[in-house]
C-alpha cells in the first residue's frame, strides 16, 4: 500500500535523488500540490530536470531554470512563456512518440508525478483527466507519487492505477487546471463555416481545443451521429452530446463512445464527464494509432497552422526565432484523415497574421520547420474559402491557395508563384 503524505510530510528531497528525471500529467492532468512543491524546495532537490507537455497552469516560470532543467515536448499554452524566456529546451516529436520515448529510455522517467480522482468503489483509480502517456510513467518510474484530488472527475478508465502502482500519496482539494472558452468572433465563424462543410451525417471527428474548433462544433446541431476519437477535446463536445449529435453509433469501433486522450475545458466537462461511459480516456497509443484510426471511415481531422506555403507544407511551430507551438498529433492525424474512406484533412487557420499584416500563406516558409508535409495536407481552410490539394500538381496548389489568401496579397503570391514554378519546386 501506498505511504500516505500530508503537506507537513511532502518532504520532496527524501523522495526524489540529485540529477532524476520528473515527469507528470500534462495539461489539465497536472497534480499542482505536487508540481508547486518541487518549485518551493528546488533548491534542495536540485538539479533535476523536468519534461513537461502542455500546460495551463502558472506553477513554472522561467527563473525557475535556477535549479530545474526544463525540456518540452512544445510550446503549448504556459509553457509558451519559458520558451520565450529561454528556459525551456524543445524535444520535437509527435505526441503518440513520447510513450515509446518513455518505455525506451530516450526520455528517461525516474519519478512520477500524477493527479487522479478519488478511487472507485473497488480501490481502483482513473487517471482523471489525462490518460495520453501516464500509464507509461507508472510503469518506468522508480517513485511515483499520486495527488488524489477530489475535485477531479471519476472518468472512464479502461486501465486504471491500482494502489499497489503507487508509492506515495497525497490528497488535496482544489480546482484542476482549467481552460475557459474564449470568445467566437466573426473570423473564426467564417473559417468554421467553410470547415462543416466537409463534415457530414456519421462523420468521425478528430477536433482540437479553440475559438475555430467551438465554432465549428456550434455549425454542427443539425447533424446526425457523429462520432469522436481525438486527442483532447473542450467543452463543445458537451453540447453536442446532449443534443444527440454526436453519438458515435456509426462507429465500427467505440460505438456510443467518444475517444480522448484528455480534457481541457471548464468545470462543466469535467462535471459532464464524471462517471459517465460516453466519453473514454485512453492513452496516446491508442487515440493516436494509425492502426485504430485506420479503422475508422469518414474520419474529418481539424487541425491548425501558423504557416503554409504555396506547395502545402505546414508550418504549426515556429514564428521566425520563437517556437510557440507544437508538433502535437498534427502529423499523425492529417495522415488519418487524408487516407480515411469517405474522410478528409483539414488544415484550418486566419489568412493572416500580425493585424493583416503578414500573409499565412506564402511562397515559402519563413521558418525552417515543417511540421506536416505537402504529401499529407488535403484540404485548407482560411476565411476567404476551402483549397482541396488532394492529388493536384504544384501549379494547381498554387493557384488554389492563392484563391483562399487575403486578397492584398494575392498578386504578390501570384508573382512568386510564377518565379518559384520555372525554377522547379
Amino acid at each position: 500500500m501506498p505511504e500516505i503524505l500530508t503537506s507537513e510530510t511532502l518532504d520532496l528531497k527524501k523522495l526524489l535523488k540529485p540529477g532524476d528525471n520528473v515527469l507528470w500529467g500534462q495539461a489539465c492532468g497536472e497534480p499542482q500540490t505536487l508540481t508547486e512543491a518541487l518549485v518551493e524546495q528546488r533548491a534542495a532537490v536540485a538539479p533535476i530536470t523536468v519534461y513537461l507537455g502542455a500546460g495551463f497552469s502558472s506553477t513554472l516560470k522561467p527563473e525557475h531554470s535556477d535549479h530545474i532543467k526544463m525540456m518540452g515536448f512544445g510550446a503549448v499554452g504556459t509553457t509558451r512563456r519559458l520558451t520565450k524566456g529561454g528556459a525551456l529546451h524543445i524535444i520535437p516529436c509527435h505526441i503518440g512518440q513520447v510513450a515509446s520515448y518513455i518505455d525506451q529510455g530516450v526520455v528517461p522517467c525516474d519519478v512520477a508525478f500524477l493527479q487522479v480522482p478519488p478511487p472507485f468503489e473497488d480501490g481502483t483509480y482513473s487517471f482523471g483527466l489525462i490518460s495520453d502517456y501516464t500509464r507509461t510513467l507508472v510503469n518506468k518510474a522508480r517513485t511515483v507519487i499520486v495527488e488524489v484530488n477530489d475535485q477531479v472527475p471519476q472518468t472512464d478508465c479502461p486501465d486504471r492505477l491500482s494502489p499497489d502502482d503507487i508509492d506515495y500519496l497525497i490528497h488535496s482539494s482544489r480546482p484542476a487546471p482549467t481552460l475557459e472558452a474564449g470568445p467566437i468572433g466573426d473570423l473564426d465563424r467564417a473559417i468554421a463555416k467553410h470547415t462543416a462543410e466537409y463534415i457530414e451525417d456519421g462523420s468521425v471527428l478528430q477536433i482540437g481545443i479553440g475559438a475555430v474548433p467551438d465554432a465549428v462544433m456550434q455549425l454542427l446541431l443539425d447533424r446526425r451521429d457523429l462520432g469522436v476519437h481525438t486527442g483532447s477535446v473542450g467543452d463543445g463536445l458537451v453540447e453536442l452530446i446532449e443534443k444527440g449529435v454526436v453519438t458515435n453509433a456509426r462507429k465500427p469501433i467505440d460505438q456510443g463512445v467518444s475517444i480522448a486522450g484528455g480534457l481541457i475545458g471548464s468545470q462543466r466537462l469535467y462535471t459532464f464527464a464524471h462517471r459517465n461511459p460516453v466519453i473514454s480516456m485512453r492513452p496516446s497509443s491508442y487515440t493516436h494509432s494509425s492502426d485504430i484510426l485506420s479503422k475508422l471511415p469518414k474520419l474529418v481531422t481539424i487541425n491548425s497552422a501558423l504557416e503554409i506555403d504555396l506547395s502545402g507544407q505546414v508550418n504549426a511551430e515556429q514564428v521566425g526565432d520563437a517556437y510557440v507551438g507544437g508538433v502535437g498529433g498534427q502529423p499523425e492525424f492529417v495522415r488519418a484523415g487524408h487516407r480515411s474512406e469517405g474522410g478528409h484533412s483539414i488544415m484550418a487557420l486566419s489568412s493572416t497574421a500580425k493585424g493583416g499584416s503578414m500573409s499565412r500563406i506564402c511562397a515559402r516558409l519563413t521558418s525552417p520547420v515543417v511540421t506536416s508535409p505537402r504529401t499529407d495536407v488535403d484540404v485548407v481552410v482560411t476565411e476567404h474559402g476551402a483549397a482541396e490539394l488532394r492529388g493536384q500538381t504544384f501549379a494547381e496548389r498554387a493557384k488554389r491557395l492563392i484563391a483562399i489568401a487575403d486578397p492584398k496579397f494575392r498578386e504578390d503570391l501570384d508573382r512568386e508563384a510564377q518565379v518559384i514554378y520555372k525554377r522547379g519546386y
